[in-house]
């Protein structure tokens, strides 16, 4: 029996999470006066406020807004393993990473930051602050009728038994065809948005968990193309299926340009395409066996 493996591809803004949709009125105009929509922009602007806050204070984001990188393993050949414990990022003379010197002092901020993902919110915020963020959350969740935990839930099936991960510099990831393997269930994201944002928003609406650092592509420079190729070669096996969730037109461009499975998602509560609470796990399933087959059912003979 072969490894097999899912490559669930996520867009964030307006598919995991709601954002910009509260902040311009689309989702509270779509329920055509059902919902406040003063109540969504307000809690859109305070959800803005703590990623750029938090952004700035605990991920070195002022420090690099300029120099945007695809992920976060970009730099890691550069990186010497020097100890970062007493770094002093603010007066390392760091600027744009043109030459090997930047690029290393760029690659100590990358392992520090993925550092302060891995570690999660609790261990470099204070309680006052988590307890302001836990209550957004929820006030969230509820004016969007369960968007953000229907799409956790989601994001949790889709992630269950995954394997161990390689790193997102384009290496191989081996199939050995061992006996017995089930099926591996990966998930990915790739934003528009800059980098850094957009693994804090991950920390923030309680992806990070189901979602590594090293999962999480920003295509603001690049594109998504680029970015699925990179995907696509990262996870190179004839066994991998790979399927993209988002609400765009960029990425379900790219979707086809690679020839994967694009699950359309919209915020409208009378959209005839999907939108949370609603899509499954087993919905991108059946996404999949359009394109690739029952692969599902065949590793389970």
């Amino acid at each position: 029996m072969n490894h097999k493996m899912n490559v669930y591809i996520w867009d964030m803004d307006e598919t995991l999470i709601l954002l910009k949709s509260l902040i311009n009125k689309q989702f509270a105009e779509s329920f055509n006066g059902s919902k406040n929509w003063m109540t969504g922009v307000t809690i859109g602007k305070a959800w803005e406020e703590h990623v750029l806050q938090i952004s700035d204070d605990h991920f070195l984001y002022e420090q690099i807004e300029n120099c945007n990188m695809p992920y976060l393993d970009i730099f890691n050949q550069c990186d010497d393993g020097l100890d970062l414990s007493d770094y002093d990022f603010k007066n390392d003379g760091f600027s744009t990473p043109a030459d090997d010197v930047n690029k290393r002092k760029l690659a100590y901020r990358q392992r520090f930051i993925a550092q302060k993902y891995n570690k999660g919110l609790h261990s470099i915020l204070n309680e006052d602050l988590i307890k302001c963020l836990d209550d957004l959350y929820h006030t969230t969740d509820t004016y969007t009728d369960g968007w953000l935990s229907s799409a956790r839930s989601c994001l949790e099936k889709c992630a269950t038994g995954n394997a161990e991960l390689p790193p997102s510099d384009c290496s191989t990831l081996g199939a050995n065809g061992e006996e017995g393997a089930k099926f591996q269930h990966v998930n990915v994201l790739v934003t528009s948005g800059a980098l850094i944002p957009s693994l804090v928003k991950c920390l923030l609406f309680r992806l990070g968990d189901m979602i590594p650092c090293q999962n999480v592509y920003s295509a603001w420079d690049v594109g998504k193309v680029q970015c699925f190729t990179w995907i696509r070669e990262r996870f190179n096996s004839q066994n991998v299926q790979f399927c993209v969730i988002g609400d765009g037109m960029e990425e379900c461009g790219a979707a086809e340009a690679m020839g994967w499975p694009f699950v359309k998602v919209d915020p409208s509560c009378s959209t005839k395409y999907h939108r949370f609470p609603g899509l499954t796990s087993e919905d991108l399933d059946l996404y999949l066996a359009v394109v690739y087959g029952n692969r599902n059912d065949e590793s389970t003979k």
